[in-house]
């Protein structure tokens, strides 16, 4: 029975035209499902990876906005330590220039009978400070010896000069021209030094 309906169908293949055809039609249709099916399984696969793909691409800028987070937050802690440090060495520049000056002002009244006073005037012409302010300087006395002391934690040249107008502000107020001028700095620059030379101060460091 196989037998004839293979020869019987092999006959019609070789016979008849139309019926060959159909054969091919659905052969090649079947072999077209077939190929669908692989490339819908393929793209369905692609879909995955892709959904997958998407899916670490969001867990990575969901990192990624942590990090940018955490260095916003680190760069503002850093920022407020900054500010705190330059704070605290203000803080400890004026609290070392108090004490130092205390301690200066002791040492000459008490070993070397020298009297130290903190002088104020009001400077209405802005002689010193470029505007109206109080001015402020340590005047030590020694027999006929008039002194002006100035104490700093870091002398700059900046320092020198404004030294220098407090002299002379002094002068013009009292009408007391002093016979020295004294800074005394932990530490002062090269430039500062030879400021200071030139405008005949003595400036007293490295103490």
């Amino acid at each position: 029975m196989g037998i004839d309906l293979k020869s019987e169908f092999l006959k019609l293949l070789d016979k008849d035209i139309e019926f060959r055809y159909a054969v091919a039609g659905y052969l090649g249709i079947s072999e077209i499902l077939k190929k669908l099916d692989a490339l819908f399984e393929e793209q369905r696969k692609l879909w995955e990876n892709q959904n997958k793909l998407w899916e670490n691409q969001n867990k990575l800028w969901e990192s990624q906005n942590k990090l940018w987070e955490e260095v916003k937050n680190l760069r503002e802690d850093f920022l407020r330590l900054e500010r705190n440090i330059h704070a605290l060495g203000a803080r400890w520049g004026i609290m070392a220039e108090s004490a130092f000056r205390n301690s200066l002002k002791g040492l000459l009244e008490k070993s070397f009978n020298i009297k130290v006073e903190r002088w104020t005037d009001h400077d209405d012409e802005g002689l010193v400070y470029g505007y109206p302010s109080v001015v402020e300087v340590d005047v030590a006395l020694r027999d006929q010896e008039l002194i002006l002391i100035e104490i700093t934690s870091h002398a700059k040249k900046s320092d020198i000069t404004l030294f220098n107008r407090k002299a002379i502000f002094y002068e013009k107020k009292t009408g007391k021209k002093p016979s020295r001028l004294i800074i005394v700095t932990p530490y002062a620059e090269d430039d500062t030094k030879e400021l200071a030379k030139q405008l005949k101060i003595e400036l007293y460091t490295n103490v």
